[in-house]
C-alpha cells in the first residue's frame, strides 16, 4: 500500500476484481501519466525502501502480485516528490454485495501541481480501472472520514465532528454504492444512478463543480480548495452532501 503522508492527496477507487491477463493496471498507469504533468512511473520500491528501476515495466506489471491478483507498487523516481500507485483484490467476504473488488490506491503531493492535477488523475485512475466509485482526499481529512465507518461490535465508537456513521463495506448491499465521500468524488454511471445524482433541482451547487467522464460517470468536487475539516465551511459542505445522499455508506439500508 502506498505510504500516504500528511502532505499527500490519497486516491482510492473500487472496481470489479482483476482477472487473468487483465489490462487495467497498465491502463491506470498510462492514465496517471497522461493526467499528471511530466510524470513517469518507471520504478518500484524494495522491502528495504530502495528505488528499483523497471526497464520492462509492462511485463513487470503483468506479473501482478506474488501473493495474488493485483499489481505491485509503482512510482516515479523522485524520492523527494513521490507519486505512487498500487492495487489488490479485496475478497468477497469484506466487499459490498459479497463481490470481490479491485482496490487501487495512489498518492499525489498536496501542492499546487498535485492539486491542479487531482481531478484529472482521479478520473484517469477510475476510468482506467473501470471503477464503481472512488475519491481523492487530502490525507488528514481522509483519516477523519475513515473514522465515520462504525459497527456496534467490530468498530464501536462515535464518528468525528458530528459526521454520520457509515456501514462497513461488507454491510453495503451493492458495489455501486459509495461507502463514503471525499474531496473529489468519482461516481460511475451506475453509482450516480444508485445514489440519485444528479437532480437538477437539488444539485445545482454540486453540478457547478462537476464534470462528466467519457464513460458517463461523474467527478464531483465538494469544495473549491482541498477538503480541510478544520474549516467550518468545508465541514458543512461535507455534512450537506451526506444529507443529500443518504444511500452513501449504506445509511438508507435497514
Amino acid at each position: 500500500m502506498p505510504a500516504t503522508q500528511e502532505t499527500d492527496i490519497g486516491v482510492i477507487v473500487y472496481a470489479p476484481a482483476l482477472v487473468s491477463a487483465d489490462s487495467r493496471p497498465l491502463a491506470v498507469v498510462h492514465g496517471m501519466e497522461g493526467a499528471f504533468p511530466g510524470l513517469h512511473l518507471g520504478w518500484t520500491i524494495s522491502d528495504e525502501g530502495k528505488l528499483i528501476r523497471l526497464p520492462q515495466r509492462e511485463a513487470w506489471l503483468a506479473q501482478g502480485r506474488p501473493t495474488g491478483r493485483g499489481f505491485r507498487l509503482i512510482c516515479n523516481g523522485d524520492e523527494s516528490y513521490r507519486v505512487t500507485v498500487s492495487g489488490w483484490n479485496s475478497p468477497a467476504g469484506i466487499s459490498p454485495g459479497g463481490q470481490a473488488q479491485l482496490e487501487v490506491h495512489a498518492a499525489l503531493p498536496l501542492d499546487a501541481t498535485g492539486i491542479a492535477a487531482a481531478v484529472e488523475v482521479l478520473e484517469a485512475i477510475a476510468e482506467g480501472a473501470r471503477a464503481f466509485w472512488g475519491h481523492a482526499t487530502p490525507f488528514n481529512a481522509g483519516v477523519e472520514i475513515s473514522r465515520q465507518t462504525r459497527h456496534p461490535v467490530r468498530k464501536p465508537g462515535v464518528p468525528p465532528r458530528g459526521l454520520p456513521a457509515l456501514k462497513l463495506r461488507e454491510d453495503i448491499r451493492a458495489p455501486e454504492i459509495p461507502a463514503r465521500l471525499g474531496w473529489l468524488n468519482y461516481w460511475s454511471a451506475a453509482a450516480a444512478e444508485a445514489i440519485g445524482f444528479p437532480d437538477p433541482a437539488r444539485d445545482a451547487e454540486l453540478l457547478s463543480r462537476s464534470r462528466h467522464t467519457t464513460s458517463r460517470g461523474w467527478v464531483v468536487q465538494l469544495t473549491d480548495a482541498p477538503l480541510d475539516l478544520d474549516n467550518p465551511a468545508h465541514l458543512d459542505a461535507l455534512k450537506r452532501a451526506y444529507e443529500r445522499f443518504p444511500e452513501i455508506g449504506g445509511r438508507s439500508n435497514p
